[in-house]
């Protein structure tokens, strides 16, 4: 067996421990104080020396006997505003609630940090460990960026991972190339001239506006887009009026551009901003497109994938990773990291239906139940990962 998991598993309580406090106590967004305090106070127990370089962004480093390069590790630590439909004896009860898996990627960089303390003497360089907020907001990675994570030292590459229900427990699932969506959201607002719905030529009604957008930005995808680059158009909030026969003055639809090109996302975006623009005008209305949030398309660099998965497999044996080439249109913040340095994104399986009839229901779900059995080949992958990249890396 592997030396670091077989170390792995002897704390095996300790990072369940970890986990379970987390999920007990989820919080939402870009600030997240008793998640940070947690982290903050547990790095500390373990002999680091944390710091806050932005709100909730905490970063800790960690440096072997010899010199070398830097390898970064990143957890995200931030919740969803969603209730929890309790199902074990550690619930969150506060409105939100871990069901992206959040704590679970906390709880194993925790268990990478205790590990690499215990590993110090093998290190060849510096691991750093980034703990970031605000993922589900697409913020937190360009926040930490912004506030210098990649500097100080400088980060020669990157690595997270991401638990997923439904696939395989520990089969390890990557990318090559870019793998996972850019998406940006937006909101449209649609302003006409309110009146009864019994007299709409003294109005202009937005609602009939609206309609006429949502119609004619489908067709960039359908006319404007090369049919083999795949793009997505979603508008998942329509909201406008109130009583049924008053015309409204407002009305104010939300949505999400998928893509897996970058520039395609820009052009989306530009075109959209037109044709929001000319069909009000031409209805004698006004709208505008607003962008929400937005983060790129992960691109794994396929050198360190290549490599980095060969060591994964050390832990999880030759049939234990998956690789593939082509994408989907989930997104991830940490796809900002894999613009500034060669970075790599795992997946972990945390549970299919077949292992246990609660693991399996879907990402961002009331009823998500990860296999806490995962938290230690998590923590054994960071681990080993780093130090094995940072000895041939020299």
């Amino acid at each position: 067996m592997n030396k670091i998991l077989e170390q792995a598993q002897n704390i095996k309580n300790d990072i369940v421990e970890y986990r379970r406090t987390i999920h007990e106590n989820p919080e939402v967004g870009d600030t997240l104080p008793k998640t940070k305090a947690y982290v903050i106070k547990k790095l500390r127990e373990f002999g680091y020396e944390p710091t806050e370089i932005c709100e909730s962004g905490i970063v800790a480093t960690i440096e072997g006997p010899k010199p070398g390069k830097t390898f970064l590790l990143r957890a995200d630590m931030d919740a969803l505003p969603m209730e929890e439909t309790p199902n074990c004896e550690f619930a969150a009860t506060n409105g939100a609630m871990h069901s992206c898996g959040h704590d679970m990627h906390t709880a194993m960089l925790l268990g990478a940090a205790k590990l690499l303390k215990q590993n110090q003497d093998q290190i060849e360089g510096i691991v750093k460990l980034v703990f970031q907020p605000d993922e589900e907001g697409f913020t937190g990675a360009k926040k930490m960026i912004k506030a210098g994570v990649l500097e100080n030292p400088k980060v020669d590459a990157a690595m997270a991972m991401h638990v997923n229900s439904g696939t395989p427990s520990n089969l390890v699932v990557c990318g090559l190339g870019t793998s996972i969506g850019g998406c940006n959201r937006f909101r449209i607002v649609v302003k006409g001239t309110g009146c009864h719905g019994a007299m709409p030529e003294t109005g202009v009604d937005p609602i009939f506006i609206a309609n006429q957008i949502y119609s004619a930005i489908q067709e960039i995808t359908n006319r404007e887009i090369v049919a083999t680059q795949p793009v997505v158009i979603t508008i998942g909030k329509f909201v406008g009026g109130d009583a049924p026969n008053i015309i409204p003055g407002e009305v104010i639809m939300e949505g999400t551009i998928r893509t897996l090109d970058k520039e395609v996302g820009e052009y989306v975006f530009k075109r959209m901003g037109e044709i929001v623009s000319a069909t009000a005008k031409m209805l004698r209305g006004e709208a505008e497109l607003i962008e929400l949030s937005s983060v790129p398309p992960l691109a794994n660099n396929k050198d360190l994938a290549t490599e980095v998965t060969g060591y994964v497999k050390d832990i999880v044996g030759e049939q234990g990773v998956f690789l593939f080439e082509g994408g989907g249109m989930g997104s991830e913040d940490f796809a900002s990291y894999s613009y500034e340095v060669p970075s790599l994104y795992l997946i972990l399986g945390a549970g299919a239906k077949n292992e246990n009839p609660l693991y399996g229901e879907p990402m961002h779900n009331t009823k998500v139940v990860f296999n806490e059995d995962v938290l230690v080949t998590g923590a054994a992958i960071h681990t080993y990962s780093a130090i094995t990249w940072l000895k041939n890396h020299k």
